[in-house]
């Protein structure tokens, strides 16, 4: 009798590990001929998977990040699985205000088109600076990507119709912004939490000043995937969430699903400013619905990167 409890337990455990790992893929094929994709961070995990698919789809494939060596790895890699030789790197480094603007003038003299632009580079909950003194998650994943975004919508605009991807959390629920510190730095889990809440606010506020200009934004949760985000933490940890992810997070190909889903899908197109995860719009706890919030933000925004 306890054989058979132990085996019954076992199959149960495996099949509701199997249903929680269930991801609907992308089956929308639709062609990327003559198009440009940037994708920040695409040198590995949903990035690097998202940068495959765009390949493969005919499009031209830019991988922005800081790492020369890991980046010309990753073009390789891509334009081997994708059978693509359209795909190449440019320096970017979130951390510095003075990287993203160089690296977007230096994108405007060189291409002609930006036809989708996924932000998807982002620091996990770290407690640590940037070079411009923003707390590291609040600085890369919400300022960097906004005054990238910012430098290069005339661009999107000029090419339209085109989209805005940014990645973000479900972490977003469990934090609120404080306008009398956005710079919080204190509790990295919360710190990030509040990036990840910026992100949504941002596309939302995004999608409002682009309506009728041609230009969608969108906001995707991947899920909790099998990324490289632990290579930031100690060795007992990264071996600790080895386990945790194998058991209980999807595969970076799975997680880049709805990414590519937002980029290429006509469906998405009447969601401008929506939040997607599992291929599938969804709806934002009522907070992370406040078009003033996001206002409020966008012109806070302008004000730290100097945009204003």
């Amino acid at each position: 009798m306890y054989l058979l409890c132990t085996i019954a337990a076992s199959l149960i455990s495996f099949l509701f590990l199997k249903w929680m790992k269930t991801r609907r893929f992308c089956m929308d094929m639709k062609r990327l001929d003559g198009k440009t994709v940037l994708i920040t961070g695409g040198n590995s995990g949903i990035g690097k998977e998202a940068a495959i698919a765009m390949a493969m789809r005919g499009a031209r494939v830019i991988i922005a990040c800081r790492d020369p060596e890991k980046a010309e790895k990753a073009v390789r890699e891509i334009k081997t699985t994708s059978h693509s030789l359209n795909v190449l790197h440019m320096h970017l480094d979130l951390a510095n205000l003075r990287s993203v603007r160089d690296f977007c003038k230096t994108f405007l003299q060189k291409e002609k088109r930006l036809d989708i632009l996924i932000n998807n580079a982002a620091m996990p909950s770290v407690l640590d600076w940037t070079d411009d003194s923003f707390s590291m998650c609040f600085g890369v994943n919400h300022l960097g990507h906004f005054l990238l975004t910012n430098l290069l919508l005339g661009r999107l605009k000029e090419t339209a119709p085109s989209r805005v991807i940014t990645l973000t959390c479900s972490a977003y629920k469990y934090q609120k912004l404080d306008f009398q510190d956005l710079n919080y730095n204190l509790f990295p889990f919360f710190t990030y939490c509040r990036s990840k809440l910026a992100n949504i606010y941002f596309t939302q506020e995004l999608a409002r000043m682009m309506e009728g200009k041609g230009v969608t934004a969108y906001s995707v949760n991947p899920g909790y995937v099998q990324s490289n985000w632990t290579c930031h933490y100690s060795t007992l940890f990264r071996l600790v969430m080895q386990v945790v992810m194998f058991m209980f997070f999807v595969s970076c190909e799975a997680g880049a699903q709805t990414v590519i889903h937002c980029a290429v899908a006509d469906e998405v197109l009447p969601h401008s400013g929506g939040h997607f995860t599992d291929c599938r719009h969804a709806t934002l706890r009522p907070f992370a619905r406040d078009s003033g919030v996001a206002k409020k933000l966008w012109e806070a925004s302008e004000r730290l990167v100097k945009l204003a």
